[in-house]
């Protein structure tokens, strides 16, 4: 196949920092025979100039239009905002984070464009794991007990409570609603630091082997919403760590609930950006993250590792590298087809949505993805 042009455009949601390829990614793909066309100051937020995308093989584009109107592919991070549906073009492959379920007016958009849209998460192997969406659940994990113990503090709006107390006075209650990637990596840190820590998952498999892994402060529990209802009461910080991939979170923690939390309680829901499992989530900003209900503070931030961009573009690359790799050297059709797995990353293609949990989201007809690869 000839070369590709790969598009890398700046993104422009609010705090987001992190950029679609290092420039390790683009000397790759660059070998390989393809045009990257990198967005200038694409890489700023990390750090990375224009000239060192420049020795690693990449032409410097001096607006998101030039990117969009010339590129076959997109590599991005966050699906694209409303300032950017315009430059979407038909054929145009898409290759981001989109969190459909959570958005009409983007599902539209995109079906409207005519572009070929490839979801970082909704890209599943055999074992039903997720690769793209796996290292930026390991930061938001991470990250959201470090951002509990942070707004637990008096001065941040919180309880004033340390996640791990000291000799004489008890630890935080930890509630971790979801035992996937995120629920994991947030129970390792909130243990680690001390915390009691409850975790909730609907498999009996996963809670077992959480329970050979986890330390002795780590208790598993089958996930019901009596049993969630029991533990949000006593819970200091509330996790929210519930994934259905490519569809809507359901929400676990209804608001009658959150009202007879504790004053100064804090909800961290990673689920966010797939509409959140706490009723009373909703989206914030770096900026912005917090806002109280009832009496306990809410953190939303819908895109958590863009606070830590270095980190996680790197670990975004790493993944996303290979499937990029095979896009540009095959074409998406002959990829998906000899992908399973990243067939289950296409969302929508020429105006049809080919993911059967979005299609019944919105009311729309589905299509086979399959059915589209000739």
């Amino acid at each position: 196949m000839v070369g590709m042009i790969i598009g890398v455009p700046r993104e422009i949601k609010d705090d987001e920092n992190r950029v679609g390829l290092v420039p390790a990614g683009v000397e790759a793909l660059a070998i390989a025979g393809h045009t990257l066309l990198v967005e200038t100051d694409a890489g700023g937020g990390i750090g990375i100039a224009d000239a060192v995308y420049r020795e690693a093989g990449a032409v410097i584009a001096t607006s998101a239009q030039e990117v969009y109107a010339r590129a076959e592919m997109i590599v991005k991070v966050k699906e694209p905002l409303e300032a950017e549906y315009a430059l979407l073009r038909p054929g145009q492959i898409l290759f981001t984070y989109f969190h459909f379920a959570a958005s009409a007016p983007l599902t539209k958009a995109c079906m409207d464009s005519g572009a070929i849209c490839i979801a970082y998460e909704t890209v599943e192997l055999p074992d039903r794991s997720l690769p793209l969406l796996a290292p930026m659940s390991e930061v938001a994990g991470r990250m959201a007990v470090q951002e509990g113990a942070k707004y637990l503090e008096r001065a941040m709006g919180g309880r004033g409570i340390l996640l791990g107390g000291v000799p004489g006075v008890a630890p935080a209650n930890v509630v971790i609603i979801g035992g996937g990637m995120v629920g994991t990596e947030a129970a390792k840190i909130a243990a680690g630091m001390g915390a009691q820590v409850t975790i909730f998952d609907v498999s009996l498999a996963r809670l077992r082997y959480l329970d050979d892994v986890m330390p002795a402060n780590v208790v598993t529990l089958h996930s019901t919403r009596a049993a969630i209802r029991e533990k949000a009461l006593e819970a200091d910080l509330l996790i929210g760590a519930v994934l259905l991939a490519g569809a809507k979170a359901p929400h676990l923690v209804p608001r009658s609930v959150v009202s007879q939390m504790k004053k100064g309680a804090v909800i961290v829901d990673v689920a966010v950006d797939q509409g959140g499992c706490v009723e009373t989530t909703r989206p914030t900003t770096h900026q912005n993250p917090t806002f109280f209900v009832d009496g306990v503070l809410h953190y939303g931030v819908a895109n958590m590792p863009g606070a830590v961009p270095f980190t996680s573009t790197f670990a975004l690359t790493n993944a996303t590298l290979p499937y990029v790799r095979a896009l540009s050297g095959k074409g998406w059709k002959q990829a998906l087809a000899d992908d399973p797995a990243l067939l289950k990353g296409l969302n929508i293609a020429g105006g049809k949505i080919t993911l059967q949990t979005l299609a019944e989201q919105f009311g729309e007809t589905f299509t086979a993805p399959e059915t589209l690869l000739g």
